[in-house]
């Protein structure tokens, strides 16, 4: 009996000293979250992300909240040599909270790492065959990028490819799961209008390249339905006046999605 009360009293020791733990952690993150947002992070939000400079001074406070709490929370890795500074930190942080504005949201709950490689990178699929990528998003909590094209992309906010948009829309996808251009909607009625609008569009788009036709969004999204809503929100993004001009049902179902009108920001 006093061998079982010893261990009771350590298992309750134990869960104490986890307790004050996690409560020390959480308001050591309250205090990192409350901090004035460092200058020099502002000035290379205001020269790597153009849009910053359109939005109201409410939404620019949620990118910076929303960039904080990502630099906070999110491990990055240097790859490839790659030696990390707060331009590439924080150019990839401000561009992955655009996808999160006004959407009362956590941010991107199921990342835990974000992997940097100086550019375009060899990987090896399932089937042990390689390929040369320039970014991927995994469902096991980590998205990979090539810096120069995530620069790239900052630099020309307008010719419909951005690396973080197109990669950080898969982590939307993939927080229910799956990876299927589907993520999870405002309500259980928004997905019968999401998958027919959708569908529709991502088939019109098939049938475009099949014939060698130009489209705004591009014919990468033509490969899958995944790749398809990551693309289109590329186009929602960075060419929507385009997007909303060919496809207004496909941009007004982004657009209730992710509660914002890019039109206003041009």
């Amino acid at each position: 009996m006093e061998f079982l009360h010893f261990i009771s009293l350590l298992v309750f020791l134990l869960l104490l000293l986890t307790a004050g733990m996690m409560l020390n952690r959480r308001r050591r993150r309250r205090r990192a979250l409350a901090a004035s947002f460092p200058a020099d992070w502002l000035a290379i939000i205001r020269q790597n992300v153009p849009p910053y400079s359109k939005l109201s001074a409410e939404v620019q406070q949620q990118v910076r909240a929303y960039t904080q709490e990502f630099l906070y929370d999110k491990n990055f890795e240097g790859c490839g040599g790659l030696v990390l500074d707060d331009e590439i930190r924080v150019t990839i942080a401000a561009q992955a909270s655009l996808l999160l504005l006004n959407r009362k949201v956590r941010c991107y709950p199921r990342l835990y790492s974000v992997l940097v490689y100086p550019s375009a990178y060899v990987a090896r699929s399932e089937t042990d065959r390689e390929s040369v990528r320039l970014g991927e998003s995994w469902q096991t909590g980590a998205v990979v990028l090539a810096w120069d094209s995530v620069r790239h992309g900052a630099a020309n906010f307008a010719d419909g490819r951005n690396l973080v948009i197109h990669e950080f829309a898969h982590q939307l996808d993939q927080e229910d799961g799956s990876s299927d251009g589907a993520p999870i909607l405002a309500g259980r009625s928004s997905y019968t209008a999401w998958a027919r609008v959708l569908s529709r569009e991502y088939e019109r788009l098939r049938k475009r390249v099949d014939k060698g036709k130009n489209s705004v969004i591009d014919a990468y999204g033509a490969s899958h339905p995944a790749e398809f809503f990551a693309v289109a929100s590329e186009a929602f993004f960075e060419k929507p006046r385009q997007l909303c001009s060919k496809h207004p049902e496909l941009y007004d179902e982004l657009r209730k999605f992710y509660q914002v009108d890019p039109r206003e920001w041009i």
